[in-house]
């Protein structure tokens, strides 16, 4: 169920990607959560640690792609609210995560800035709104270059693949869990596997080390609340141990997979509002008794009870943080299920 809203969702943005006009909205986007310095994007110019690109929603919106440059060898794309970013060696390029229906997108923003081959794929985790380009990349490249490129996965990325029966590519080269490495051309790349991932079970964060980039899709979208489940996590339990791992780590720049490129002042906006939600879902758990908005003489199924539970704690957490965060991206959609995920973390774990 989970890969369908995330299939549906992939198909949703890119669908809306098509049907925009080119006129300007009247909307003005939402405030950055970290007050951060926007400079409209460039695929010349590298973005400053900090930085973001400006009018991010309306591009996503209404271009084919964003391409930023974020160091004198590293690139971020984004199109259809999803991002990833690739890296420009002395014979070849360093793709991570061919995104779900933007194998050409992403392949004309490569041969936009180089026309070196593509010659190693990463995948940072198996799910395939991040993956599922492979293939069709793969076909495509088949006319422009000799050799196929190499496909590098976390061990617990490849044995997820070949336990679930993958239907993508599988990966040709398999990089110790949780802590190997691997060098490509002269960037050392580190993988730091989460001991236990919120988001799900192969999730890991991604380090170019020479580079100062960290990669590490649905940990959290830069200059935005949670998104839905904490973007899409299967759990919520470990949520705050990894964003604190992550964030321990050396790095300017953060792609987040969805979102703006992010800092670390990103990770603090984040852990404070899952501090602040938390001590609302609370609150509203002491306030709201089990059982609350039930007729018990219209009910033959005790079913119904705690999911309306869960509902009113939600309603009362975002009630709650609207004041502080209800201006910020995508606020109102999101939080009530990230209220619920709390109120479920919190009635489970006392």
């Amino acid at each position: 169920m989970l890969k369908l809203h995330r299939l549906a969702y992939s198909t949703l943005a890119i669908g809306l990607l098509a049907a925009c006009s080119s006129t300007s909205s009247a909307i003005p986007e939402a405030p950055s959560t970290v007050g951060a310095s926007y400079v409209q994007a460039s695929s010349t110019k590298a973005l400053q640690p900090g930085e973001k690109v400006a009018n991010l929603f309306q591009l996503n919106m209404k271009t084919p792609y964003v391409l930023q440059r974020l160091t004198d060898r590293t690139y971020w794309y984004e199109s259809g609210f999803y991002a990833t970013i690739f890296y420009v060696g002395d014979q070849g390029v360093l793709l991570f995560d061919p995104l779900e229906q933007r194998a050409e997108p992403i392949l004309e923003s490569i041969r936009s800035v180089t026309d070196k081959p593509i010659t190693a794929i990463v995948y940072s985790h198996d799910h395939a709104d991040h993956l599922a380009a492979t293939g069709p990349l793969l076909e495509m490249l088949k006319t422009t270059q000799s050799q196929a490129p190499e496909i590098i996965a976390s061990q617990a990325t490849a044995e997820k693949m070949q336990l679930l029966d993958s239907h993508l590519p599988r990966p040709t080269k398999v990089i110790p869990w949780p802590d190997g490495k691997f060098k490509f051309e002269n960037l050392d790349v580190e993988l730091h596997g989460f001991e236990h991932a919120a988001h799900t079970d192969d999730h890991a964060a991604w380090l170019l080390v020479n580079e100062r980039v960290l990669h590490a899709p649905d940990l959290l979208n830069a200059d935005q609340p949670p998104f839905w489940n904490f973007a899409g996590s299967e759990r919520f339990t470990f949520l705050v141990d990894n964003l604190n791992t992550a964030n321990a780590l050396d790095w300017d720049y953060f792609n987040g997979g969805h979102g703006n490129v992010g800092s670390h002042a990103d990770f603090a906006f984040h852990l404070k509002f899952i501090s602040d939600l938390k001590a609302a879902v609370g609150k509203a758990m002491g306030e709201v008794p089990f059982g609350y908005g039930v007729d018990p003489d219209k009910i033959n199924a005790h079913t119904v009870m705690l999911p309306t539970w869960y509902d009113e704690i939600a309603k009362r957490a975002t009630d709650a943080l609207r004041p502080t965060y209800g201006d910020y991206y995508g606020f109102e959609t999101a939080t009530p299920a990230n209220a619920e995920m709390m109120a479920e973390y919190l009635y489970s774990y006392r």
